[in-house]
Order: C-alpha cells, then sequence, then structure tokens
C-alpha cells in the first residue's frame, strides 16, 4: 500500500506540474466617480394639507369641484345643508343670552323687577321700625309720668324688636341676595351655555367649506346629496408644489445617514424623472415596517408640475458619500483574506501576483482603491472554470 500511495501522489505532483494556465477574466483599474449609496423605497406626503370633515349628520348639498382640480385660498369648495345647525346655533343662542340675564341678576342682586320690589319693602320695613321706635319712645314717657302701664311699655318694645328684626332680613337679603353654591351654579350654566353658541357657530361656519390655501383638491370621497355622519372625511386638499419624501432605511443602513446628504427620487410611473433633494430629518428609533426594521428619514423636494402625487410608492436614493477622479475598480476583483483584509490579483505577465489594498467608499458594483495599485492597472477576475486562483498561478486572459 505505502508504494501504491507514493506512486499517486507522484502522478498528482506531475499533473500539477503540466497543468496549464488558469482561462481568467480581467479588468482594469480606472479613474472616475463612486458613490456610495442607500437604495430604498418611500412614499410621497404632502407637506401644507387640509382635510374637511363633517362637523354634524347631515346630506351634502351642493358640490363644486373634483378631484385634481387647482383651488385658490378662499374659494368656495363645498357646502353642507346646514338647516340643523342654524337651529342648534338659535337654541344655543338663546341659552347664552338666558344665562347672562342670569349672571346679570347675580350681580345686581336679582332681576329689575326683584330689586323694585326689595327697595319698596325696605322702605317699609324702615318706616314700620321707626314708627314702632316713636310709639315706645312716647309709651316710657308716658310711664313715667304714670299715665301708661308698663305692659303697653313691653309690648311696644316687643313690636320694636320684630319691626327691625323684619328690616334686618331684608337689609341681609338686599346684601346677599344669592348664596355661593347658587353663584357658582349660575356661572357654570353661563359657561356650559356659551361653549355650546360657540361650537354651534364652529359647526355652521364649517357647513361651508373653503379652500384655506392655494393648492389642488387630491380626494373627494364624497358625493353631492350624499348623507355623512359627524367626523367622515369630505375633502383633502394640499399644496403640492413641494411634496415631502418619506424614505424607509434599513436598520444597518440607519447610522449612515446625516442631514444634508443627497436624495434622488424616482417614480416607475414617470419613467427617466428624476427629483432631487436632501435629508431634512434622521431616524431617531426604529421601528417594524411589514417584515423590515427600518429607520424613517425624510427630505423635501421641489414639484413645481405636480406630477408626484400623495401617497405614491417611489424610488428612494440616498447619496451618502461621493468621490470624483477616485481610483475604482469592479467589485468582483476585490477579495477577503481570513483576517478580513481586502487584496486583489494583479496580472503580470502570464500569471498573477496577490497585492494587499486599502478600499475606501463602494456600492454595489465598484470600489474605490485608497492605496495599493496604480490606474491602469490589470486585475483578474473569477476564472472561467471556477478554480480557484494563487499567488503565482499562470493564467490565460479571455475575453
Amino acid at each position: 500500500m505505502w508504494v501504491l500511495l507514493v506512486g499517486v501522489v507522484l502522478i498528482l505532483i506531475a499533473a500539477i506540474t503540466r497543468r496549464g494556465p488558469v482561462p481568467v477574466r480581467s479588468t482594469t483599474v480606472e479613474r472616475g466617480p463612486i458613490r456610495s449609496l442607500i437604495s430604498t423605497n418611500g412614499k410621497i406626503e404632502p407637506i401644507q394639507n387640509f382635510e374637511a370633515h363633517s362637523p354634524i349628520a347631515t346630506t351634502v348639498k351642493r358640490l363644486l369641484v373634483k378631484e385634481g382640480d387647482h383651488v385658490r385660498k378662499g374659494q368656495l369648495l363645498l357646502q353642507l345643508d346646514d338647516a340643523d345647525i342654524r337651529s342648534q346655533a338659535a337654541r344655543a343662542q338663546a341659552q347664552m343670552k338666558a344665562a347672562q340675564a342670569d349672571q346679570s341678576a347675580v350681580k345686581t342682586g336679582g332681576t329689575h323687577e326683584e330689586v323694585l320690589t326689595l327697595d319698596a319693602q325696605l322702605a317699609k320695613a324702615r318706616s314700620e321700625r321707626d314708627t314702632a321706635q316713636r310709639n315706645l319712645d312716647a309709651l316710657r314717657r308716658l310711664q313715667q309720668q304714670g299715665a301708661a302701664s308698663a305692659g303697653e311699655a313691653t309690648q311696644a318694645e316687643s313690636t320694636l324688636q320684630r319691626a327691625q328684626a323684619d328690616l334686618t332680613l331684608l337689609e341681609q337679603k338686599q346684601k346677599d341676595r344669592y348664596s355661593q353654591p347658587e353663584v357658582a351654579k349660575v356661572q357654570a350654566q353661563g359657561a356650559e351655555a356659551e361653549a355650546s353658541y360657540h361650537a354651534a357657530e364652529s359647526a355652521l361656519a364649517k357647513s361651508n367649506v373653503r379652500a384655506p390655501f392655494n393648492g389642488v383638491v387630491y380626494s373627494l370621497p364624497v358625493k353631492q346629496g350624499a348623507y355623512v355622519q359627524a367626523g367622515d372625511l369630505m375633502l383633502q386638499e394640499a399644496d403640492l408644489s413641494r411634496v415631502l419624501v418619506r424614505a424607509f432605511v434599513d436598520e444597518p443602513e440607519v447610522g449612515r445617514l446625516a442631514p444634508g446628504e443627497r436624495v434622488e427620487v424616482t417614480w416607475d410611473a414617470v419613467p427617466g424623472r428624476v427629483w432631487n433633494g436632501g435629508v431634512s430629518a434622521v431616524p431617531s428609533t426604529v421601528k417594524l415596517r411589514g417584515t423590515r426594521n427600518v429607520g424613517e428619514t425624510t427630505c423635501t423636494i421641489d414639484n413645481h408640475d405636480f406630477k408626484l402625487l400623495p401617497n405614491v410608492n417611489v424610488n428612494v436614493t440616498i447619496i451618502t458619500a461621493e468621490h470624483r477622479n477616485a481610483l475604482t475598480v469592479l467589485r468582483e476583483a476585490v477579495r477577503t483574506d481570513d483576517n478580513g483584509k481586502p487584496y486583489v490579483y494583479q496580472i503580470v505577465g502570464d500569471k498573477v501576483r496577490h497585492r494587499d489594498v486599502v478600499i475606501s467608499l463602494q456600492n454595489l458594483t465598484r470600489v474605490e482603491i485608497a492605496s495599493g495599485l496604480s490606474e491602469n492597472t490589470v486585475l483578474a477576475l473569477g476564472t472561467v472554470d471556477s478554480k480557484p486562483l494563487y499567488d503565482g498561478a499562470r493564467v490565460n486572459v479571455v475575453p
């Protein structure tokens, strides 16, 4: 068996020494621009947006626009049947006026009639008190002269005390006509009536929908004559001359984002068109979107021709770095050793030589060579027959 093994080894060595050159494809180190990119998807959102919701349950009386219409600030867009709203406003106004009358009565000590009645009662009580006082004084003088009895004087004193008590009660009533709980109740009723009136006035104003700014009506989910519930969305308008792009960047790429980085946006519906912008906000958190963990970054885009529409899905390319006149090579030519260090195989004559390199920017197709190679250096790519390359291997360059 030892003789057999030695024979096999000798045959293998002979085969290796007689092996011909390995067919390889090649590439050349070139100078040119290179960009480090993050490619992802995004969605268009309006920056200045207006939504009209129905203030009450009613019907759409008039619809004066259609989707896609350009409207001007103050233009009437939609009218609701406001008969019920006007009735509510009238009731609320009556309640508010009644509450205001009650508040005025609290401040003045009662209604005008009550004040006049109380003043008359006070005048009468004072007169009766004064009369009782005079009668008592007269009886006391007569008692001293022996012309009046002690019982008559005592009775006069009682009459004076009753008259004084009646006067004191009326004076207290004039001073503190309402208790603190009664005052608080009147004030609460006034506040409630005022709030109801303002709510009714607001609902009445919202029954006539006007454009708050120049823009485009991009959503109109109702029709003329349709019945709407309170809170239903009736219309959406936006200023689409500038739009927001919300891009969804995968978690491993979030750390490469920085404000001001260039952004290129494309939309499959408009082939060949590119919109340019810059990163305005970087993610503050990562969230789950479908099956992806993403950070949301935003940028603003000029949309003067109104091609980009709200809620459409777009392609987003974020340029995190860009170098011009850099030495670059196809990414396939760069390999890494067991320690993660990059290297290439340079073609020298009919052999390849191992060359360590330092790389900088890289993208899906090319790598920037920071040092280790010069322009026009020829490098080996993969072999045609999938055989491994090694330093010193003989090669044959094929197209």
